[in-house]
């Protein structure tokens, strides 16, 4: 059994800074995928948090997660670096008045390189894009990298509380 931490996040307002710029190095874009396959959302998923032990939506059936990842309310953004993904997000706006950033992350290979703070950015502008959104939200765990409470915190979110949970 593995004890950890989730803390929950939220940002009331916009933030002030401006949307960012991507971080100098090779060309990149992010890109909104449309009606995601499933194999699609879980390579990502796979591919930033193996590390950090995501696994739950490996639980899920396919009719469930393509009903979750094809919803008309999530978007999935993929940043593309060199020709393959860096990283990205998915913005959940299934809640009237709420945008979770249910998922985030960078790729290790784009770690340390500025994609972190860019990505994030983005998401939080483009979640805040969303017509009547009036507070974003989004949770990490102690298993996480160990920046990614404090990024989310230079971004703009605020802890509102903590909870202590077992996994085996």
């Amino acid at each position: 059994m593995v004890e950890y931490t989730v803390t929950y996040l939220e940002m009331k307002a916009r933030p002030g800074y401006p949307r960012p710029q991507l971080p100098p190095g090779p060309p990149a874009a992010l890109l909104h995928a449309e009606k995601p396959p499933v194999w699609y959302f879980l390579s990502l998923y796979d591919a930033v948090g193996s590390q950090y032990l995501w696994t739950d939506k490996h639980e899920e059936s396919e009719e469930a997660l393509r009903d979750f990842v094809q919803h008309p309310d999530m978007a999935l953004y993929t940043l593309i670096s060199q020709g393959w993904p860096a990283g990205f997000f998915m913005l959940d706006r299934r809640e009237a008045g709420i945008c979770d950033l249910a998922y985030f992350g960078l790729v290790p290979e784009r770690l340390g390189r500025g994609y972190g703070k860019y990505l994030l950015q983005a998401a939080v502008h483009m979640g805040w894009d969303g017509a009547g959104v009036e507070k974003l939200t989004v949770e990490t765990c102690s298993l996480d990298h160990p920046r990614a409470l404090g990024l989310y915190q230079s971004a703009g979110f605020e802890p509102v509380r903590q909870e202590q949970k077992t996994r085996g």
